[in-house]
């Protein structure tokens, strides 16, 4: 096979540190699979990358209306990338609405790719442009550079020959469209062949025409003037660190993470779960791994789900249970029930916006709250927080640590974006990860002492006792229970006790988790920027950004959300101000002012969308004037 990284006309190549890239369509139009097979390219290019899939909650949006078009966009470099880009550099629009509904997030002088099929009398009036305002023949495009190509036309012109239906020659278009961008950012095309020859291996024909369009787009922009005058760009392999590498989405990443801790502690894994928006792709991933030993339940609903891995936590299992907002609600009342057991479980919540059905394929840093309140007494629980793709597989192994170690259950939060995002991922040695070490009650002879299952060592923590070892009968439900026997117990002061010992338990936890460092800047200065789970990438950028231009700012991230590190009170008195970025009304902002008695500013962004490290930055900006 040829070397498609040389175009075979001679071209200028302008060489770039990173590209943000946006592919948008209608939902029939495969843009998540045009943007998925490019981030696979890149990445297996070397490129470091960041992805941010955008798409409707309707199963089929009405097409050719802004409410129905699709996106995915993504970031990819020769540098750390940490976000999709605030704004992208090039568009791929398959029809007016697509163009509309993100024509204001692209850089001044971008690429527009536009295909002139979609901007029919139909589509300019579903969009709201009107056939008389087609922005591909007025001036409304003049700040940008545009290629106006007849996708639908040409694929079918490159088809012909295949014997295919009109329909499925159609559905092939989005791959002309991505041979084309192969072409314009110089990328290979070996690794999106060999994934459609895997992909359609039972339908010959249908890989094969895929194949044929990808090949069609990419010549196109080999033997195309207008392609050839403008020239092509480059971006170099990223400077990473030697090892094994794969591209993982946070949800992958939190599949992973469990099974790697059910390894390392000598356990099954099961989950119990029901599907839910957007955290189903954990069971689908777990469901894949039975012969890692893993079991998956998909039940009629979420609290079945929960309670059967309870079950499974009882019998000795590393149990845990998948869900998003209204399904850790209904959760509830089950997480009381395995928080008064003190058993382990890992809840890992895939946060959305809320409330009630709300945006269901849009992220929301939504349930804080609830991870932290929500059930029945005072029965507080372990609250971890993902700060990247990658980091979801940290964070689940760090809570199942937890859950085991502490007997608890554990919630551990990501959300949309960081769960359907995808980057690559240094795969770790297991002998790198953290033991896990689980304590098992022994069996006991018939001459030993009667056996305690509320008995705790000195961090407050419970011996796990299995069902069915000789000498370990106890009872176990969500009554009360009397301290060290574990008998049913209405005595006011026993249950004053055990409330207290329950909450000191998860208290100490604090002992084990590291302090909160900064993650840049000074240790001291005017203003810190505190952040929680997704937003670490744009905050990350701003203040990068920011101490390039002189001012005095740092960033810490807080991953431990319950307990806090012990140190937090102590960084948070450094700074003159203290921000607080959160895509809700202000959680963390009030859980500061409650735990710290200070006054931060809160910085809420409540749309459905990540924050970007541009509205960061003059967030940043605007507090320091004041200052």
């Amino acid at each position: 096979m040829t070397d498609t990284t040389q175009p075979t006309t001679q071209v200028n190549v302008t060489p770039k540190t990173s590209v943000s890239v946006l592919f948008a369509g209608d939902s029939g139009d495969g843009m998540q699979l045009t943007g998925t097979q490019f981030a696979n390219t890149v990445a297996v290019y070397g490129s470091d990358l960041n992805t941010f899939p955008n798409f409707p909650s309707e199963i089929r949006a009405p097409a050719g209306t802004i409410s129905g078009v699709s996106g995915f966009q993504l970031q990819f470099g020769s540098k750390a990338v940490y976000t999709p880009g605030a704004k992208f550099d090039v568009m791929v629009a398959m029809n007016a609405a697509a163009l509309k509904a993100n024509l204001s997030n692209l850089h001044h002088g971008g690429i527009i790719i536009t295909d002139t099929d979609g901007f029919d009398a139909k589509n300019l009036k579903l969009s709201g442009y009107g056939e008389e305002n087609n922005p591909l023949r007025n001036d409304s495009l003049k700040d940008y550079t545009v290629f106006e190509i007849p996708v639908v036309s040409l694929t079918r012109k490159a088809l012909a020959e295949t014997g295919l239906t009109t329909k499925n020659i159609d559905r092939c278009k989005n791959m002309f469209v991505l041979g084309v961008l192969y072409w314009l950012y110089s990328l290979p095309l070996e690794t999106t062949i060999e994934t459609l020859k895997t992909k359609f291996k039972k339908k010959l024909d249908l890989a094969e025409a895929n194949i044929k369009a990808v090949q069609a787009g990419y010549n196109f922009g080999d033997e195309t003037e207008m392609f050839s005058q403008h020239g092509r760009f480059s971006v170099a392999p990223a400077d990473k660190k030697p090892g094994t590498y794969r591209r993982v989405t946070g949800n992958e990443a939190s599949a992973i993470g469990l099974t790697a801790a059910a390894k390392k502690a000598g356990l099954q894994l099961f989950l119990g779960s029901y599907p839910i928006t957007p955290a189903s792709e954990i069971l689908q991933t777990l469901a894949n791994l039975k012969k890692w030993g893993v079991k998956t339940f998909q039940a009629e609903d979420e609290i079945a789900g929960v309670l059967t891995s309870i079950g499974a936590s009882y019998g000795g299992a590393l149990a845990a249970t998948n869900t998003s907002g209204p399904g850790l609600a209904l959760k509830s009342e089950a997480l009381g029930l395995a928080m008064i057991f003190e058993i382990p479980l890992v809840v890992i919540n895939v946060m959305r916006g809320g409330p009630s059905t709300g945006l269901p394929t849009k992220p929301e840093q939504s349930d804080l709250f609830i991870a932290m309140y929500g059930r029945h007494g005072d029965s507080p629980v372990p609250v971890i927080a993902a700060t990247s793709p990658v980091d979801c597989f940290y964070a689940a192994y760090e809570a199942a640590k937890i859950a085991i170690e502490y007997m608890t259950p554990v919630i551990c939060l990501t959300d949309g974006y960081l769960a359907l995002s995808s980057e690559p991922m240094h795969v770790p040695s297991p002998n790198d990860l953290a033991t896990i070490t689980p304590k098992f009650a022994a069996a006991r002879k018939k001459d030993d002492a009667p056996y305690l299952p509320y008995k705790r060592d000195e961090r407050g923590v419970r011996e796990w006792g299995i069902p069915g070892t000789i000498g370990l009968e106890h009872r176990i439900g969500g009554l009360e229970k009397q301290h060290e026997t574990g008998n049913v117990s209405h005595d006011p002061m026993n249950h004053e006790l055990m409330t207290k010992l329950r909450a000191e338990k998860v208290e100490r936890v604090a002992d084990i988790i590291p302090d909160l460092t900064i993650d840049n800047g000074p240790e001291k200065g005017d203003l810190l920027v505190l952040g929680w789970g997704s937003t670490y990438g744009a905050i990350k950028i701003a203040v990068e950004q920011a101490l390039a231009n002189g001012q005095s700012v740092a960033h810490a991230h807080l991953r431990y959300i319950n307990p806090f590190p012990k140190n937090l009170g102590t960084i948070l008195g450094n700074y003159k101000r203290i921000v607080i970025p959160e895509n809700n009304s202000g959680q963390l902002l009030h859980m500061i002012r409650n735990k710290f008695l200070i006054d931060p500013v809160g910085f809420s962004k409540v749309q459905g969308l990540p924050f970007n490290e541009m509205e960061i930055e003059a967030k940043i900006t605007d507090i320091l004037k004041e200052l």
